[in-house]
């Protein structure tokens, strides 16, 4: 007796004829298409310098570099770590830091308050957007001289100098931040009937912050690239003495010093402005977050 014989198998759309129609009618799952990247891990904006720093240091290794004409990063850290314990670097680090940073703080003030009264009354932004502006178009490098006879060559000139470096960008952005602020907000402050303080405080500066911390990255960065022109006038103390200096002698390895301190310094401070930005604008969602 031979076995039975077993039929092939039927698909589900010849046995179920009435459900093909809508499997073949269901949404199919397609890939999810990533416009945009994800957010790096910390530390990971730090990759590209890196890069450079084991490229030089390789080339400097391998001769095509001549320590008199660019010392390797290991030279220079070797050094750094020398004037420290010498105890000669600090005090120039402190002396050039000062200047930043005062200045910075001064054009910040100035800038916001510049800001607000240009962008918040008419009278103010005749008068004060044209200078702003016509300040933008000129170089700091082109005001050295009249500063020297205005302010000498002492501390107030190259403050002073800081300064109105910082402002520009600073007012620039907040500026463009308040005029670019969604009027639907202003009209409710009027319709709740706030104080001209109040809608300072609770509307216009909150409305401004995304322009100021855009303005505050750039002031950041000029602040110490004006420092090093302007630490170069008839100086005793600062990094940029030191470099000067260093020039004169031929040690290449104090000015990569000098180099990479503005650098970090650079890098830090705007890493402080990033993590703040981060927090005051924790609210808003953007490619960045």
């Amino acid at each position: 007796m031979s076995p039975p014989s077993m039929s092939p198998p039927v698909s589900r759309a010849a046995a179920y004829p009435e459900h093909a129609a809508a499997d073949d009618a269901a949404p199919r799952e397609t890939p999810v298409t990533r416009f945009v990247p994800r957010r790096l891990p910390a530390g990971m904006r730090l990759l590209g310098p890196l890069i450079a720093l084991a490229a030089w240091e390789g080339a400097s290794r391998l001769g095509w570099l001549s320590p008199a004409t660019l010392s390797a990063p290991s030279q220079a850290l070797a050094t750094a770590v020398q004037m420290f314990s010498d105890g000669e670097l600090l005090p120039h680090l402190l002396a050039s830091a000062t200047r930043a940073y005062t200045g910075l703080l001064l054009g910040i003030v100035v800038g916001v308050v510049l800001a607000l009264a240009a962008g918040l009354t008419r009278a103010g932004e005749a008068l004060i957007d044209g200078l702003v502006q016509i300040k933008r178009a000129i170089p700091t490098l082109a005001l050295i001289p009249l500063a020297i006879i205005w302010l000498g060559i002492g501390e107030a000139m190259k403050v002073f100098l800081i300064f109105t470096s910082v402002l520009v960008p600073i007012y620039i952005n907040t500026h463009a931040a308040l005029k670019g602020m969604d009027i639907g907000h202003v009209e409710l402050a009027q319709t709740l009937g706030l104080t001209r303080g109040e809608f300072i405080r609770k509307v216009a500066l909150p409305g401004a912050l995304p322009g100021f911390f855009t303005g505050l990255r750039l002031a950041v960065a000029l602040c110490w690239t004006a420092l090093v022109v302007l630490e170069l006038v008839n100086t005793q103390t600062g990094i940029g003495y030191l470099m000067n200096r260093a020039r004169d002698w031929g040690q290449t390895d104090i000015i990569v010093v000098g180099i990479m301190i503005y650098a970090v310094l650079g890098l830090v401070s705007d890493a402080a402005v990033r993590l703040l930005e981060a927090r005051a604008l924790s609210y808003k969602r953007s490619l960045g977050s």
